[in-house]
């Protein structure tokens, strides 16, 4: 854990060196901000659904600040409701607060995001942990002509949902999280992309299912041996290894306007031999606000 904590303070200190270097641009535009997301993720488990609405202020070109409140919607199986007994659930997660720093660079673009949440949602259905988290994370792109590769890396007290994976789980205790791949664009609306992940849990991990609710057991196949916790228990407490994770994601994405993106793609969770579909849309409901002078 501390050789994972020492590369990524070597990696973002070498970020604000860049930046010490070269020349701040970005948008100046700001306002109110406002976001509107729904996603989900589709496996051998079930479906897991998420509304995301984000409402913020944008100060300038590099600050600004949001908050928000996911609503989830658990689909089970067949094979998990026959195997455990569960069934769907619909709840709010944890509301969040973020703080955003973002400096754009001709040698690397950097964002800092720190994200704090409040345990509003029902620990029984999965939707949070029971605790408050905080999940510091630190993205770097640099685009070379149509290919863009970025990283991303980060620590936390709980894994967290990615556009690229709603968890069948939520998790509390220490973590660092990485990320790194590349975005091409074949058109000017079209791009497609590849990534890699990892997950380093460190000390005690408590999981909270999503698909397995209060007082429900069972087993649940997930397609391969490497099963997780969460496919049999509500809650677990238990070493780091229960919340480690590594794989991979590919999408495509489709950028009709500068309000609206929609994408999909396929992400493979090689710890858990967990196959998922995902898409999303997202649309930016800010730039109407900001229209009219707000």
């Amino acid at each position: 854990m501390r050789k994972s904590l020492q590369r990524a303070a070597l990696l973002l200190l070498t970020g604000w060196a860049a930046f010490a270097q070269g020349r701040e641009s970005g948008d100046a535009s700001r306002g109110v901000t406002w976001n509107e997301r729904f996603e989900g993720s589709v496996n051998t488990l079930g479906a897991v659904n998420q509304l995301d609405t984000t409402v913020g202020y944008k100060f300038n070109s590099h600050f600004s600040v949001d908050g928000g409140i996911p609503v989830y919607f658990v689909r089970p199986s067949s094979s998990a409701t026959a195997a455990t007994g569960t069934s769907s659930s619909n709840g709010i997660g944890n509301v969040y607060a973020q703080l955003r720093l973002t400096l754009a660079n001709p040698a690397v673009n950097f964002a800092s995001t720190l994200t704090g949440t409040a345990p509003t949602g029902d620990r029984a259905t999965g939707f949070s942990t029971g605790h408050a988290t905080v999940d510091w994370s630190n993205y770097f792109d640099r685009s070379f002509s149509r290919l863009t590769p970025f990283a991303n890396l980060g620590i936390a007290n709980s894994v967290s949902d990615t556009m690229f994976f709603i968890r069948p789980y939520t998790t509390y205790g220490l973590v660092t999280h990485v990320e790194g791949g590349a975005r091409y664009r074949l058109v000017r609306m079209l791009s497609v992309g590849a990534s890699a992940y990892g997950i380093e849990p460190s000390g005690q991990q408590t999981v909270v299912s999503r698909i397995v609710k209060s007082k429900q057991g069972g087993s649940v196949n997930s397609g391969g041996s490497k099963g997780g916790v969460f496919e049999t228990a509500n809650v677990t407490t238990g070493s780091a290894d229960i919340a480690k994770d590594h794989g991979f994601s590919t999408w495509a994405q489709i950028q009709p306007g500068g309000s609206i993106e929609v994408y999909a793609g396929y992400s493979r969770s090689t710890q858990y031999a967990l196959d998922t579909i995902f898409f999303g849309i997202s649309l930016n409901l800010g730039k109407a606000v900001r229209s009219l002078g707000i």
